[in-house]
């Protein structure tokens, strides 16, 4: 399994990949504020990297459920910065979290390489030919409603795992028809983008369904709100949980880990993944 765009190719048939979060937001449910300021968030993705992150992804608007839009002025100022100087100082790969196609304008001119889009290229119809003309890998997120109000209403499913699956590749095709190169897209299931608990722990269970469509598959699982509803956990103590998540997502099938504790999750996946690796022996 490999994922390709423009000059890189990023090896996914061996150890799961991890995506580091970095969150210039003063709003994200995990970190908001941490690293609102340049340079702080520059130095948090350098850490990332040397702790294991392959892909660093950027993101200056909070999707935590009942988060506002953010001006597409105010987002670019936040994430060009850190952008720019990450591509300064280290050759990994950077994704930018957006689903405004100026901003990934903009950030694929300050070097992003990846367009993270949690509307899966649904909430800006200039955000396709954007990712297209860039040559820019892109990531297909599956969310229901959108972040002010995703968790509100009606989220019952007959099933939700055949629901995503279904909705991801539709939503790959249409990227394709867009010239998107099939290469360059990845999908996300979208864990606790307008599902319920129950229905999040189905996905992770039932990511084989979507492994099967051959496409590089990306799950977030790192400190959400299902895991303290679990555990009873605040969001800065649920390390164990994400572990655990993380892992039988591997064995399901994940190719790459979005997560804010690199250092940490980088020993779970790398166990997890020889360990999938054997039982396929």
């Amino acid at each position: 399994m490999q994922w390709r765009f423009g000059g890189r190719c990023l090896d996914l048939g061996g150890d799961v990949a991890l995506m580091g979060i970095v969150n210039v937001t003063p709003d994200s449910f995990s970190d908001g504020g941490h690293f609102l300021e340049g340079a702080r968030a520059i130095e948090h993705g350098l850490a990332l990297v040397r702790d294991g992150a392959r892909v660093l992804d950027i993101g200056g608007e909070s999707t935590r459920p009942g988060a506002e839009p953010v001006p597409t002025e105010v987002e670019i100022e936040r994430v060009v910065p850190v952008l720019e100087g990450l591509r300064a100082r280290c050759d990994a790969i950077l994704s930018v979290d957006t689903c405004k196609a100026a901003v990934a304008r903009a950030a694929l001119s300050a070097g992003a390489e990846i367009v993270n889009d949690v509307t899966a290229l649904r909430g800006d119809p200039q955000m396709a030919g954007v990712v297209a003309a860039a040559g820019a890998g892109v990531v297909l997120m599956h969310m229901r409603g959108e972040p002010r109000t995703m968790q509100q209403g009606d989220l019952s499913s007959p099933d939700i795992v055949a629901e995503v699956a279904r909705d991801l590749e539709s939503w790959a095709l249409d990227a394709e028809r867009a010239g998107i190169s099939r290469a360059a897209i990845c999908v996300d299931p979208g864990i606790g983008f307008g599902k319920t608990v129950e229905q999040n722990l189905e996905l992770v269970d039932g990511l084989g369904a979507l492994a099967e469509a051959g496409r590089p598959l990306l799950v977030g699982v790192s400190r959400k709100a299902f895991l303290g509803r679990l555990t009873g956990r605040e969001v800065g103590d649920r390390g164990w949980a994400t572990a655990a998540a993380c892992t039988w997502a591997v064995a399901r099938g994940a190719h790459i880990l979005r997560v804010h504790d690199v250092a940490a999750m980088r020993d779970v996946a790398r166990v997890a993944a020889a360990l999938r690796a054997a039982g396929r022996g």
